[in-house]
């Protein structure tokens, strides 16, 4: 289930469109992703914002 922007430290669509093709893309024959690549940099995100620890992350982020 996609998560809907929450938080002020989520990315926009736009700046998602810069930052997603700098990413590498998944190694071919890996197993499949659990999490989106969305989800995990909005939560680093949040982290970098709030200061907050990784086990304070509210709960719709991924583990």
């Amino acid at each position: 289930m996609p998560r809907r922007r929450r938080y002020p430290s989520d990315l926009t669509n736009a700046q998602w469109r810069h930052i997603a093709p700098l990413l590498p893309p998944p190694r071919p024959g890996g197993r499949p992703e659990k999490h989106p690549r969305r989800a995990i940099v909005d939560a680093i995100l949040y982290v970098v914002r709030t200061g907050c620890s990784w086990r304070q992350l509210p709960i719709d982020f991924p583990p």
